[in-house]
């Protein structure tokens, strides 16, 4: 019996994981029976190869999310005092967009951002400062899954449907920003809206909750490292600075050290009540210390993180190997705005919406999750993080506080009601992060450096360019003013030269180039060792002598000619 090799060779003609021809984006229609029938009737062979793959599934994914976890304690210990920094100052709408992003991408995570935002409102930050900060948030979070995306980097076509996965989050916020943000600065819309929505109210009593996969992972993150949370807020309120939380005086009779010991008080890297100090706490240690401790931690957390999700993708592709895409297309294929509800309520339940799309990116990857039901579930998770923002708000003894948790809520509610329903604007953000897919097709160093920009650079860059209008010198101003004009000629050069100057061509072809020399430099070794193998064989065939035995003959010939001088 001839077996199949793709779907040329089926009478169906239909797509199965696994196949040389697989892609993701081609599907077709099956009935729910089919999906009953692959998913429900199994040999109890089959049954217990799931049983062992489901088993393995968890266990990746339980250290997936230990890595996530401490990926993100990593980054709020390494750069805790630069992120107090930066809530601290004051800052117009651009500046607190900005500050917003780095914030996130500084702390791996919006929850935390949207906490520590809106405990401040009242005392070092305005309502309107920590709207427009809430909004840099919701673009910063988007960064934690597209550097999970770039765990997929072995694979061209993964990396291609993981990086449009990861990237679909980043065009929507970056959509939603453009549009709500010169509105709200010129209307107030969310200002006013959740004005009158907190009028007589009182937030002081509600209590803090924490989500059951923190306290899954938990046990182990503490055990490992645990940031102080007081650092950050202390310093942004300018109660602090970073030098003020060292050094850390522990009673010396007490070894190991416990939270008794040292008083509660503590740098960067905190200890916990319960489960007492973590493996990285060091008494002695100094503030630079701890930020070298967080950034080992940060490392382990990537490196975790890689391993889990190639463990995760590699058993997830064997139990779909050999299924029909149709099947697969089927049972993830949900009405999108029951999708939004379901990004929504699982993101309530894990607090994190980095969790959840981080989970998700790799299935896109694998193209077990088309890009079409991804996107409306990263928007239930926009809306399942402001969660947190209003339980931070609820314990909090100011409506002010409440005001820009609700803010955070409505503006991404917003932004779903202006883009999502219509089938023109939804396909915007798609059809962008398909380019970006396409992107890493071309080079694969496209996602460090999209990152790189879009993350760190831009933010940076306008966060600069705001605060030389801040100054009231007028030098300032007229630098800030010439530097606006040189960039709006430069981006409207940039746009008329991809469009009307062949730019995107040629932008194509220079990232091919650098794909071909990383090929080629990475496939050298390997083709010299293959041409050395044919050569050998063409020399054996054609009886040609080689160079060592030219060699081997000219010496000979020089040996007998010398012996023949002596005589």
């Amino acid at each position: 019996m001839k077996e199949d090799k793709g779907r040329d060779d089926r009478a169906t003609g239909s797509v199965h994981f696994g196949d040389p021809n697989f892609e993701a984006e081609e599907f077709g229609d099956a009935t729910w029976s089919e999906v009953c029938t692959s998913c429900c009737v199994h040999s109890p062979e089959e049954w217990g190869f799931i049983a062992l793959g489901l088993f393995g599934v968890i266990f990746f994914l339980y250290f997936f999310l230990v890595g996530l976890d401490l990926l993100g304690t990593g980054a709020k210990v390494m750069s805790g005092c630069k992120a107090g920094e930066l809530f601290g100052d004051d800052t117009n709408p651009i500046a607190g967009l900005m500050v917003g992003i780095l914030a996130t991408v500084l702390l791996q995570s919006s929850s935390t951002t949207t906490s520590i935002i809106v405990s401040l409102v009242g005392s070092a930050v305005t309502v309107d400062q920590g709207i427009y900060m809430v909004m840099g948030a919701n673009i910063g979070t988007s960064v934690t899954n597209t550097i999970v995306a770039m765990g997929q980097m072995g694979d061209g076509d993964q990396l291609e449907r993981a990086f449009a996965g990861a990237t679909v989050h980043d065009m929507f916020n970056f959509m939603t920003v453009a549009v709500l943000l010169p509105v709200e600065a010129i209307t107030g819309y969310l200002h006013h809206l959740t004005k009158a929505i907190v009028k007589n109210s009182n937030p002081s009593d509600g209590e803090k909750w924490e989500g059951p996969v923190k306290k899954l992972v938990e046990p182990i993150g503490v055990q490992i490292i645990k940031e102080n949370k007081s650092v950050t807020k202390e310093i942004a309120t300018g109660t602090a600075v970073c030098g003020d939380f060292y050094p850390i005086e522990c009673n010396p009779d007490i070894d190991p050290p416990t939270y008794e010991s040292c008083d509660g008080k503590f740098g960067l890297i905190s200890c916990d009540k319960d489960a007492g100090c973590p493996a990285f706490f060091l008494p002695e240690a100094t503030a630079k210390d701890d930020k070298v401790s967080g950034g080992v931690c940060f490392f382990i957390g990537i490196m975790i993180i890689f391993c889990c999700l190639i463990g995760m993708v590699t058993i997830l592709q064997k139990m779909l190997l050999g299924m029909s895409t149709r099947i697969v297309y089927k049972a993830t294929d949900i009405n999108g705005y029951l999708a939004i509800v379901i990004g929504a309520g699982v993101t309530m339940v894990v607090q994190s919406s980095s969790i959840t799309t981080s989970t998700l990116t790799p299935l896109v990857g694998m193209g077990a999750l088309r890009l079409e039901q991804m996107l409306p579930l990263t928007l239930g998770a926009n809306i399942g993080t402001t969660m947190t923002g209003i339980l931070a708000a609820l314990v909090s003894d100011s409506t002010k506080s409440l005001q820009v948790a609700l803010a955070h809520l409505f503006f991404n509610i917003t932004g779903i009601f202006v883009f999502y329903p219509i089938p023109f604007l939804r396909n915007i953000p798609l059809a962008a992060a398909r380019r970006l897919g396409k992107a890493t097709r071309l080079w694969r160093g496209f996602p460090i450096v999209y990152i790189a920009v879009m993350f760190i650079l831009v933010p940076l860059f306008f966060l600069g360019l705001s605060a030389l209008f801040e100054e009231d010198a007028k030098g300032f101003t007229v630098l800030g003013s010439f530097i606006v004009i040189v960039l709006g000629i430069g981006i409207s050069y940039l746009t008329y030269w991809c469009y009307y100057k062949d730019g995107r061509e040629k932008c194509s072809n220079c990232l091919l180039a650098r794909e071909r020399n990383r090929v080629t430099l990475r496939d050298l070794p390997d083709d010299m060792e293959y041409l050395k193998s044919k050569m050998a064989l063409m020399i054996e065939h054609t009886g040609l002598p080689d160079d060592e035995t030219k060699d081997e003959k000219k010496d000979s010939v020089s040996k007998e000619s010398d012996e023949e001088m002596d005589a």
